[in-house]
């Protein structure tokens, strides 16, 4: 189940998410969501850290990063997880994003996972960043599953990252203390692709 914030719990409506891609996408874009469907198949039954590696790769692999001024015309555009894979590209939120709702899928509980806001250092310069992070327990180091690095790391192990603030469907978290319940009343951009994922069938 996919638990969106101020919406009921929602199970993927497949039929219709293959109808969106279709016209939106055609026959490049339903392969790549068909790959999708047979990995949440696959796993479903998995360890998790097993779901992670997969889904990671699954993204990692298959999508092509890509400037939201390129590929959609704004300046930063956050895009569901159809139309991710549906154009095979995207920058960092997207990544996190279609990772995130696709560990929720395979049954990882939402308290377990954070979209977390970095400063990444590149070679000569400091970057905005996004990075999915998976938590064992609510105090733990998380394992940050990230774009810009294919192998899953604990947060200790990534010097180059540093945190800003976390959300997920379930709060938004500054310096480690969750400050609000609801996120998208912070988070234009998280409420509205919520709200375009429910409207593409998730």
């Amino acid at each position: 189940m996919l638990m969106l914030s101020g919406l009921s719990p929602l199970a993927l409506q497949q039929s219709k998410l293959e109808a969106q891609m279709q016209s939106r996408y055609g026959e490049d874009g339903q392969a790549y969501l068909n790959a999708w469907f047979r990995l949440l198949d696959e796993q479903l039954d998995s360890e998790i850290n097993e779901q992670l590696e997969q889904v990671n790769r699954f993204f990692n692999l298959g999508i092509t990063f890509s400037d939201d001024r390129l590929l959609w015309k704004q300046k930063d555009y956050w895009a569901t997880p159809l139309q991710t894979m549906g154009t095979r590209g995207g920058d960092c939120e997207d990544f996190s994003i279609a990772k995130y709702f696709s560990l929720l899928e395979l049954g990882i509980p939402a308290d377990k996972l954070r979209l977390i806001y970095v400063r990444a250092k590149t070679p000569g310069r400091v970057q905005a960043h996004m990075v999915l992070g998976y938590f064992p327990s609510p105090n733990a180091e998380p394992l940050l599953l990230d774009n810009l690095n294919p192998n899953i790391l604990p947060a200790s192990e990534r010097p180059d990252l540093t945190p800003v603030f976390s959300f997920n469907s379930q709060g938004l978290w500054l310096g480690g203390t969750k400050s609000e319940s609801d996120p998208t009343s912070r988070l234009s951009r998280w409420r509205d692709v919520l709200q375009r994922m429910h409207d593409e069938g998730f």
